[in-house]
């Protein structure tokens, strides 16, 4: 069983941005990363990372959209108030 981290809706967010960006986006957490592609599979890695509230993680974007893709993300994490 995985941990609760309350990084559920969090991760699905994720997972589902970067459906609409080309870019390779990968999320980085205590040296460990996950490919944030477009599986459900994918949810489940990002969520047994264990990140806690308030604990920092680096979202990298490779690719020709990578300025559009991050700026999706931080807009969406400061709507969800996640980040301000």
């Amino acid at each position: 069983m995985l941990p609760s981290t309350g990084f559920a809706r969090p991760a699905r967010m994720l997972v589902s941005i970067s459906t609409k960006y080309l870019s390779n986006l990968v999320l980085e957490y205590e040296g460990n990363s996950v490919k944030l592609n477009y599986s459900t599979e994918t949810i489940m890695d990002v969520m047994s990372l264990g990140i806690r509230p308030g604990a920092p993680f680096y979202i990298r974007a490779e690719g020709i959209d990578e300025s559009p893709a991050l700026q999706s993300i931080e807009d969406h994490f400061s709507k969800m108030k996640l980040i301000y």
